[in-house]
């Protein structure tokens, strides 16, 4: 039987942090951040089992 966990962690900009690295971080991806021009590569991490975006129905930048 699974146990469900959830870890909800915020990433601040002006900390100078970046969503794109960290979201590219944790799903194991390639991720480009258009704002920044910077392509976040993660590709070769390993460990990651499943990556997946929640999100609601009707959503147009899902």
């Amino acid at each position: 039987m699974a146990i469900y966990h959830l870890s909800v962690k915020s990433i601040s900009r002006s900390a100078g942090r970046s969503v794109v690295a960290a979201a590219a971080y944790r799903a194991g991806q390639e991720l480009t951040d258009d704002r920044q021009g910077l392509t976040h590569d993660y590709t070769r991490k390993q460990g990651v089992e499943d990556a997946f975006i929640v999100a609601p129905d009707g959503a147009d930048w899902a």
